[in-house]
């Protein structure tokens, strides 16, 4: 059974239209008519999806519909090609430590402040969160970059100085990327 599901707001009509062709799309359907019955699916998620013909207040994952006559089949296509979007959109966020990172713009983001960061950056990160526990310079100069262990370059140290600058200054936050006599960690 899929677990996607279209919420079809105060549109009646709609909900029986595509009642009658449950057998032939890939989602599921409920009928909501209540404001107060919307609260579950007003969260962002990619199995949700809300569809009215109005736009619905604090509402981040809606198909509003206001083009009439409705070609049921685009209908059904605009819905799974939304579908698939917002599982893609959550699927390339990442969470580290309360913060989120998104994976295609290479933006890091707490409560209400963002960081744009470079490619390298956000390997850095993805690789310490990975590990979880303190790595070293050679190992971050094999895994990151690629380079031989046994070179002598300073690169490691400076792309965290930095990025460690960057993080303090957007976020206040100092201890986001630690270090000790094993390494570094988040």
């Amino acid at each position: 059974m899929n677990n996607q599901t279209l919420v079809i707001y105060d549109f009646k009509i709609l909900y029986e239209i595509l009642y009658e062709l449950k057998f032939f799309i890939n989602f599921n359907i409920i009928n909501v008519d209540k404001t107060k019955n919307l609260k579950p699916y007003n969260k962002e998620s990619s199995n949700f999806l809300l569809v009215s013909n109005r736009k619905i207040k604090d509402s981040n994952n809606q198909l509003e519909i206001t083009n009439f006559p409705i070609e049921i089949t685009k209908l059904i296509e605009n819905i799974s090609i939304k579908f698939l979007k917002n599982r893609y959109v959550q699927q390339s966020d990442i969470i580290i430590t309360g913060y989120k990172l998104n994976l295609n713009s290479r933006k890091i983001s707490f409560k209400s402040k963002s960081l744009n960061l470079t490619e390298r950056e956000t390997n850095i990160l993805i690789f310490l969160n990975k590990v979880k526990k303190p790595v070293t310079i050679n190992k971050m100069q094999t895994e990151v970059w690629g380079h031989n262990f046994k070179l002598e370059t300073h690169t490691v140290e400076t792309h965290i100085y930095r990025l460690r600058k960057k993080i303090k200054e957007v976020f206040n936050d100092d201890n986001f990327i630690k270090s000790s006599k094993l390494g570094y960690s988040i």
